[in-house]
């Protein structure tokens, strides 16, 4: 349906052209699901955005495009236009930017019946119409929602609408450019069922960029894998998971936690960084960073071929792929042999009993409430959006917990709370054997020492002016630390977080979005703090990167001796690096425990569902597990939900007896001691907040 041959692209820069995309070929059926996958800038959203004719005027292209036996390259915007939305859609990756903000969603699907409908599609049929399609991809109250604004739906309902957009005509093909990518894991669940719903609905090919190989795994049928602008292997979706015939893709596999192994799992950082597109060095473009790298890879850039003992569709740009062949038939974690990953060896927290080590950060009954008011010059409290409302957990010497939930439960409301040292409205906040309220000014000071956040967005974090010397110096600065302790002090933390000496005087935006969240760790390292505060920390990074950063806060954590609290969406990160995690939802904690007694055995529906819905990278895996889907959106804080506040999204309420049900609806439920995990097991400080919390095994 959709023939791709020799794609090249190629922008204007100030130092040359860059070649964004260089020589890419490929094809796609009907009813077929191509996954694109690589790291950012290797050319996938580029090659989709050719295929759709939404390049700049400034951009070169050359090659073929074939839809269907029609050359689309060459064709003018009329044309194409005619084209764009009928016989290909596209569903982009940021929704909001996708969307009118001035017209209603209704609208906005019913002018592209209209549009595409010829005089046959009236208003009024159109408008029926989309109805429809938001019934379709999951809206509820479809037929009043139609009249609302994008503003007015939540990211995964505004995904949703455009999914409901780009089917409306029935296209031959849809391409979606990481359209999960900014949503929570289960909303993401949610957006690729919805996809799938559209395919089966339309029949149409799919072409999925991305850079989660666990969604690959669970919704391709084929995968291509980029790297610089071209593809470096390509198979089915089986073939790559199980036998990747290219180091790159082999470093990509490594560098995931997965939801399915356990702490001991290695991850595999891919040192370095991709080349630069405008002149790029003779030979084969990963060779810089790949571990079986010889004299004989710089002479000439490998050809995409057949990979030997593999499928007749399997092919590698590699000279090594009968080495890996050969390694791969010997058995063993070969991405951890290969890129010489390894386990950080830590002293285990539980080598002594939790309740005998220091509580290092303690919140009880944690509140915080903002005022919802109304009125003009004499505004009125009208409500309150209860962002958090009765938190418990503490956090012991030595020892990660990861804070989880969807994004509103409350999670960055609570670190918040705790990084500001101000006396809360309710509960309590014990640091490092301090509580807050009444603490000094210079008490404040010296918590602030021991106490230190690192933040989502490394970008944001450091200020642009400022070289990576001012930046890291600051904090010791601030704390009355003499000249010579910072000249001693600043390259010992670039050491110790992977940076190298020299880069001391460059700025943050001469490196990467890797090493900017190095340079942020080295900053909140500097005043040798007890207790460190991770929002999102990898969130923002690619897989290969975030494996890297993951490594560094494991052998720091050793190293240092350090207490996390890790703020995260990402559960198998949660898994890898957490020793304990306690789950959020509408401000409260309804699951708390060990990771592997809460990974093992999760009681909570909430817990189960976002556990089922965090993709594994392993086709066969993702074919045998069962969803848990979640339905609607999280409720409003401001008016949270009666008794439970999970039930009006809980599978679990829907199979209860009504006298069940009205206890869920009446009552608030407690956090109790969780079932144990088999009779007679001990449940150690594994607690539930569920009337009938049961055990599902989900992963």
């Amino acid at each position: 349906m959709l023939e791709v041959s020799d794609l090249e692209v190629s922008f204007p820069s100030e130092d040359g052209r860059v070649r964004a995309v260089r020589g890419l070929s490929y094809r796609v059926a009907a009813g077929e699901v191509l996954g694109i996958v690589g790291e950012s800038g290797s050319g996938k959203s580029v090659s989709s955005l050719a295929v759709m004719g939404l390049l700049p005027p400034s951009a070169r292209i050359g090659g073929s495009i074939r839809l269907r036996g029609q050359e689309l390259l060459g064709l003018s915007d009329t044309e194409l236009s005619r084209i764009r939305g009928r016989k290909v859609a596209m569903v982009f990756q940021d929704p909001l930017s996708a969307l009118t903000p001035v017209y209603t969603v209704g609208d906005q699907i019913a002018e592209a019946l209209l549009v595409h409908g010829g005089r046959s599609t009236t208003p009024s049929a159109a408008r029926n119409r989309a109805v429809e399609l938001l019934d379709l991809v999951g809206i509820p109250n479809a037929a009043e929602r139609v009249k609302a604004f994008p503003h007015e739906f939540s990211g995964g309902m505004r995904q949703r609408a455009v999914i409901a957009m780009a089917i409306a005509n029935d296209p031959d093909l849809i391409i979606a450019d990481e359209p999960t990518t900014a949503l929570d894991v289960t909303v993401q669940a949610q957006v690729l069922e919805v996809l799938k719903t559209a395919q089966e609905v339309t029949g149409a090919g799919i072409v999925l960029i991305t850079h989660d190989l666990g969604v690959v795994a669970g919704t391709a049928d084929r995968v291509i894998v980029m790297y610089a602008g071209k593809a470096v292997e390509s198979g089915t979706v089986d073939e790559i998971f199980a036998t990747p015939r290219m180091p790159y893709t082999l470093g990509l596999l490594g560098s995931i936690p997965r939801l399915d192994v356990g702490r001991g799992q290695p991850l595999v950082p891919i040192e370095g960084q991709p080349p630069s597109l405008v002149a790029l060095p003779p030979g084969c473009p990963f060779s810089p960073r790949c571990p079986l790298r010889e004299a004989a890879c710089d002479a000439g850039e490998p050809e995409l071929l057949p990979a030997p003992g593999a499928g007749p569709d399997h092919r590698a740009a590699c000279i090594r792929t009968a080495d890996l062949a050969a390694a791969d038939a010997e058995g063993g974690d070969l991405a951890a042999e290969l890129f010489d990953a390894h386990v950080v060896e830590a002293e285990r927290v539980d080598a002594e009993t939790r309740i005998d080590r220091e509580v290092v950060l303690g919140v009880d009954r944690l509140v915080k409430h903002y005022p919802v008011r109304t009125g003009g010059l004499f505004r009125r409290k009208v409500g309150a959006v209860q962002a958090v409302d009765g938190v418990t957990f503490d956090v012991r010497a030595g020892e990660t917990l990861g804070l989880v939930g969807e994004s509103g439960c409350g999670k960055s409301t609570t670190i918040m709370e705790i990084m500001n040292l101000d006396p809360p409205m309710g509960g309590s906040i014990q640091v490092l054997g301090s509580q807050v309220e009444g603490l000094s000014r210079a008490d404040r000071k010296r918590i602030r020492r021991d106490l230190q956040i690192v933040f989502q967005d490394p970008m944001a974090s450091l200020d642009p002016r400022l070289p990576v010397r001012d930046l890291i110096a600051e904090p010791m600065e601030i704390q009355g630390f003499d000249k010579d302790h910072i000249s001693r002090r600043v390259p010992e933390l670039m050491k110790l977080v992977g940076l190298r000496s020299e880069q001391i005087n460059r700025y943050p935006g001469e490196f990467s979005g890797g090493q900017r969240q190095r340079i942020c760790i080295a900053r909140a390292l500097a005043l040798e703090p007890k207790v460190l505060v991770l929002d999102e920390p990898v969130s923002a990074l690619d897989v290969s990167i975030q494996a890297g950063v993951l490594n560094l806060l494991d052998e720091l954590k050793a190293r240092l001796g350090l207490a996390y609290l890790f703020v995260a969406h990402d559960l198998s990160v949660v898994r890898h690096i957490a020793d304990r995690v306690a789950v959020m939802y509408l401000g409260k904690i309804v699951e708390i425990g060990g990771v592997e007694e809460v990974f093992a055995a999760p009681q909570h529906p909430y817990t189960q569902a976002l556990l089922s819905a965090i993709p594994v990278p392993d086709p066969e895996v993702e074919r045998r597990r069962e969803r848990v889907l979640l339905t609607g959106d999280l409720p409003s804080p401001a008016n949270p939900p009666s008794g439970c506040r999970f039930r009006t999204r809980c599978q679990l309420f829907a199979t209860l007896d009504e006298e069940k049900q009205q206890r869920c609806i009446d009552v608030e439920p407690p956090r109790e001691g969780a079932l144990p995990a088999e009779p007679d097991a001990p449940v150690a400080d594994h607690e539930v907040a569920c009337h009938w919390a049961r055990i599902r095994t989900v992963v």
